[in-house]
């Protein structure tokens, strides 16, 4: 978002701001062109991240003067919530309304931890064959404040209640590719790590793509976050057929820019993490954990096998259990450092690959 300071004069007929969309750079800029001091910014960003404060007047260390004015110029306004379903493993997964659409997150607790899935787009654009998010086809990419909106609505309830888990990991891999929202994703991605944002941890947040190369690169040097690469086969031929984007960014030239990115990061602590779907014989053969093992081999990385989970009028059948375990061994031996997840939320639809809004259970 632009604002021209010399457009002052019009500064009545510009559309109210909402001050989700706004990082500290973006409102500090904000505050100038209304003619009041950019430090104030700080504050607000305090209010609203840490304070989880969406009414101006209750913004106790600012000034009546300044506090009409944001009433006049700007609102906070996050997704609004319309639904909420639990699971029997504790997961709980929200939908919320933005111009008329429902986007899905997912709040995962664990022993140690709690996890919350955020949402890039509705709907995606690159048609993976086992995942359910893609047969919706793509709806739209998702704003600034309609992507960090799901943080605070989860942050805010849990304050509220304050008998839940508190959030300490988040992960961009709910609905849609993020980085074909790459400037919203960007944008977002500085307001969850910054100190007067969110204040999360570069460890603490994982970027999972399905390996657009020229935005992995670009991502590079700009924003440091941990790195997850939807790998999901051992060779082109059979990522062709599960992920048409392949046929664009083969598996080789993903590997080599999510190797560059790696070298850069401090986040990622030396190694990539590799998602790889289990497909009963589609990819799970002990001839796939060889062939993963060996395009793998100079790539540090960690492997997490999940198991897939099913959704209506799919072709597909999850690996059987004895066979991930089987692959898992393999790999262990090649020297690739793996772990089988444990998927959750399944029975609400919450679990990977499970995300669509036009499912109702």
């Amino acid at each position: 978002m632009k604002f021209k300071f010399n457009d002052i004069a019009n500064i009545k007929e510009i559309p109210k701001v909402n001050l989700l969309n706004l990082n500290l750079e973006k409102m500090r800029d904000f505050l100038k062109y209304i003619q009041e001091k950019p430090f104030r910014a700080n504050q607000i960003m305090k209010w609203i991240y840490h304070h989880f404060c969406d009414d101006f007047s209750k913004m106790s260390n600012i000034s009546k003067k300044l506090k009409n004015k944001l009433i006049k110029y700007s609102f906070i306004n996050p997704p609004k919530f319309i639904q909420e379903k639990k699971s029997f493993d504790g997961t709980i997964k929200w939908s919320f309304l933005t111009n008329k659409k429902h986007v899905e997150t997912v709040y995962i607790p664990e022993k140690n931890r709690a996890t919350v899935c955020i949402s890039s787009q509705i709907g995606c654009l690159l048609n993976c064959d086992f995942c359910y998010t893609g047969k919706m086809g793509f709806q739209k990419n998702l704003k600034v404040f309609e992507i960090i909106g799901q943080l605070w609505n989860v942050i805010k309830l849990f304050n509220e209640k304050n008998k839940i888990k508190k959030i300490t990991n988040i992960v961009f891999m709910g609905m849609g590719e993020p980085l074909l929202n790459f400037k919203n994703i960007v944008m977002a991605l500085n307001i969850i790590l910054h100190d007067h944002g969110f204040n999360f941890s570069k460890h603490k947040v994982t970027l999972s793509t399905a390996g657009i190369v020229p935005l992995i690169n670009k991502l590079n040097g700009l924003i440091d976050i941990k790195l997850a690469i939807s790998l999901h086969a051992s060779n082109n031929k059979i990522r062709n057929r599960l992920m048409p984007i392949n046929k664009k960014y083969n598996i080789q030239s993903v590997l080599e820019s999510a190797n560059n990115y790696l070298k850069n990061s401090k986040a990622n602590k030396g190694k990539i993490t590799i998602e790889y779907v289990m497909l009963d014989k589609v990819n799970d053969s002990l001839k796939n954990a060889e062939e993963l093992a060996v395009i793998l081999k100079n790539i540090p990385s960690k492997v997490n096998l999940i198991p897939w989970n099913s959704f209506p009028e799919s072709v597909y059948n999850t690996s059987t259990a004895s066979n991930i375990v089987h692959f898992s061994k393999i790999l262990t031996k090649r020297k690739i450092f793996n772990t089988i997840r444990k998927n959750r939320g399944k029975d609400i639809y919450a679990a990977c690959g499970q995300l669509n809004n036009n499912f109702k259970i």
